[in-house]
């Protein structure tokens, strides 16, 4: 009999059981696989992050160097070492979850878990034996898997998700990415900068659509120069495999089929809830009709006892936003008082420029009546990002008009993904864009960028531009 069961070990996962093992409960973690760390560690956030970094690289090395008084003779992709690089990033970092288990006396359970009754769960090993653990409280944590269309068949071959496209043999000539969401502008930057054509079909009449909308038309335009082509508002109604290319066939909107060739194409249009296999009914958890599993503010299932966190109940599937849910339950079942502000997460696409969002979006604060101002700073008036050869992007703060507060902070350029920190660290405590504007930041930083989009939102007092 464990304190706790956490089934599945993802970052919410397993971050949940160490926290509950901290808290002194005696507590074990079932994973499918053969690896710990699920999606994110496995085939989504760190291995997509060691390719973009090697990507970035080359492409920097083929097309920034020289500026730099750097040259170099016979530059090449080696894309075999690049995979192999990835790889042991992976490795490294599944082992240190493994370490991770082992420090905190956390029992490990290699299986498919599946409840028998709301308090027994049976693992399912793949060599056909089985066993069954009982626990008095139980964490759900199964993630998601890509979505896919009815009509698309994904033979993992020319037709693929983003598992397969973090290990191809090599580079596409020309990657098709049917969405334009963040998977796939993503892989679709590595292989744009490796030399791939890359042609993104999106439904919406944007990329990145759930973001900011300054965010996608400023990503759009620096995804471009590296040779994306874009076919927005297109409705994809066919996808074929005729042996050595695929053909995408899209409605423009306008009552004509568009048709796109290439040798891959990359099917992102995001992700759905796992629970194949969980047998939640068999605990009487009830599932929404999109297959999350139902949750209340304190992250309960039907059954009081049965928690669930992660991609499989409602919200971003983030990472990061699995993480604190793992740890709102642990702390939960302790008896604190943990909470989530859910509007404080943070959103980031890994391109370069990165994208990096917290809080409202302009067009959020315009549906529900707020009134704000907004400030605006490029990064090419930063002195700091002309140095470096990154001025492509800016930053946007939108600040209430009457009591200044930050209620949204967007960034797009050099290092975003680390700066909106600090826009997170200030909304936390409430801070107004006075507040920021009147912090000193270093000389020169990208971050001076965040403080002039105040000034800029303060009374216009930008002072670099």
């Amino acid at each position: 009999m464990y304190d706790v069961i956490v089934i599945g070990s993802g970052p919410g996962g397993y971050v949940a059981a160490i926290r509950c093992a901290q808290l002194g409960m005696k507590t074990a973690i079932i994973e499918k696989y053969s690896t710990l760390g699920g999606t994110c560690l496995n085939v989504g956030c760190i291995p997509s992050k060691a390719l973009l970094d090697s990507s970035e690289h080359y492409h920097n090395a083929a097309h920034t160097f020289s500026t730099h008084g750097i040259e170099l003779k016979n530059l090449k992709v080696n894309l075999g070492q690049m995979i192999s690089r990835k790889d042991d990033v992976v490795k490294q970092n599944v082992d240190g979850i493994q370490f991770l288990m082992k420090k905190n006396k956390i029992d490990v359970h290699q299986g498919l878990g599946s409840f028998v009754d709301a308090h027994t769960i049976k693992v399912s090993k793949e060599d056909g034996t089985s066993s069954e653990i009982h626990g008095k409280n139980i964490i759900i944590a199964t993630g998601s898997k890509p979505s896919s269309l009815p009509f698309i068949k994904l033979d993992k071959d020319r037709i693929i998700t983003s598992t397969e496209a973090l290990k191809l043999k090599e580079i596409p000539k020309h990657l098709v990415v049917i969405g334009g969401g963040v998977i796939g502008l993503e892989l679709g930057s590595v292989y744009a900068r490796l030399g791939s054509k890359v042609s993104v079909i999106e439904f919406m009449d944007s990329i990145i659509p759930t973001m900011d909308r300054t965010m996608g038309k400023e990503l759009q335009k620096s995804l471009k120069k590296i040779g994306f082509e874009f076919y927005l508002k297109h409705k994809v109604t066919s996808v074929e495999n005729t042996g050595k290319e695929v053909s995408v066939k899209a409605d423009n909107g306008k009552g004509e089929v568009v048709e796109i060739k290439g040798d891959y194409v990359l099917v992102s249009i995001g992700r759905r809830p796992y629970t194949d296999g969980l047998n939640a009914e068999a605990a009487g958890v009830k599932l929404t009709d999109r297959g999350q599993i139902e949750v209340n503010d304190h992250l309960q299932t039907s059954v009081s006892h049965i928690y669930a966190i992660g991609d499989v109940v409602k919200g971003a599937m983030l990472a990061h936003k699995a993480e604190e849910e793992g740890v709102f339950v642990a702390e939960t079942l302790a008896g604190q008082k943990p909470h989530i502000n859910y509007n404080l997460i943070p959103g980031v696409v890994y391109t370069w420029p990165e994208v990096a969002s917290v809080g409202y979006t302009e067009e959020q604060l315009k549906e529900k009546g707020i009134k704000y101002k907004a400030g605006k700073f490029p990064f090419m008036a930063s002195g700091r990002a002309r140095a470096s050869m990154d001025t492509d992007g800016l930053v946007k703060v939108l600040a209430d008009a009457e009591t200044d507060e930050i209620l949204g902070v967007h960034m797009i350029g050099p290092r975003t993904a680390d700066m909106i920190a600090e826009a997170v660290v200030a909304m936390e405590y409430r801070a107004s864009a006075e507040d920021i504007a009147r912090m000193s930041h270093a000389h020169p930083t990208y971050t001076e960028a965040f403080k002039e989009a105040c000034l800029a939102a303060t009374d216009n007092r930008a002072l670099h531009i």
